[in-house]
């Protein structure tokens, strides 16, 4: 069923002590709300996050993962390491990832086919740079890392899928996304589903915004039709600024 998501990505940030002190916060700051409400701290820190949320309402996902099923992949972490402590959902796909580690679609498509197999939802990023929004290449663009990345799935796997959309150009270069840019290319993602998967497909997945949604632009890009919420960088490790993104759905 397609929900309301704010998730907070917070990166190569917070020692353990310093996530135990923000999950805490957002539990004393936690609106009453059906948002679900995802963090995903560091790998180190992912076994003591699930064990203090357990139950209460916060969902922990792993930033990455590899796609092979384990070996001599110095550095990396397998899915069933991940389900093993209890985290059954990981990012892939970031800009970061594409940009400072070059994944490509093709191998995206091999991760998320991995998460699949080990029953793990996955939430998958996509988004143009600025010089293909300013040649007004951004449709297409986003379209082939649909179709490269994840069109090979079946109609079903679909249940497991989460989208994220980047605007690699709207995040920390001072440019920004107006809403009505944002619902129009969130509007374009769901009927490329539509096209290759059918209506109900498209209309069942939750489809969020990743480009700076911050405490005063959040109830505003909340409210477009096809916006389900945010992936959230920077603003996700200010406990104000978090929990007034969340209450952008209220």
């Amino acid at each position: 069923m397609r929900k309301n998501i704010v998730a907070g990505n917070w990166k190569m940030h917070k020692t353990q002590k310093e996530t135990v002190a923000l999950i805490e916060e957002i539990f004393a700051k936690k609106p009453n709300t059906t948002t679900e409400i995802i963090v995903a701290p560091t790998f180190v820190n992912l076994s003591k996050a699930v064990e203090i949320t357990n139950g209460k309402g916060i969902t922990v996902a792993a930033q990455n993962m590899h796609q092979a099923e384990g070996g001599a992949f110095t550095g990396e972490i397998a899915a069933s390491m991940l389900t093993d402590i209890g985290v059954t959902t990981v990012i892939l796909g970031h800009s970061e990832r594409r940009a400072y580690f070059h994944e490509t679609d093709a191998l995206l498509a091999s991760k998320v086919d991995t998460a699949l197999k080990h029953e793990m939802r996955i939430i998958s990023c996509f988004g143009e740079e600025l010089k293909d929004r300013q040649q007004n290449n951004h449709f297409n663009i986003v379209e082939y890392q649909l179709r490269d990345g994840l069109f090979h799935l079946e109609k079903k796997d679909w249940a497991n899928i989460v989208l994220a959309y980047e605007p690699v150009w709207a995040i920390g270069t001072g440019e920004t996304a107006s809403p009505e840019q944002a619902q129009e290319i969130h509007a374009h993602i769901r009927s490329l589903i539509a096209a290759k998967y059918g209506q109900e497909v498209a209309d069942e997945i939750s489809i969020l915004y990743g480009g700076s949604v911050k405490p005063d632009n959040a109830k505003e890009i909340f409210s477009q039709p096809d916006i389900d919420g945010g992936l959230i960088g920077g603003a996700a490790l200010k406990i104000e600024d978090f929990s007034k993104i969340i209450e952008g759905f209220n």
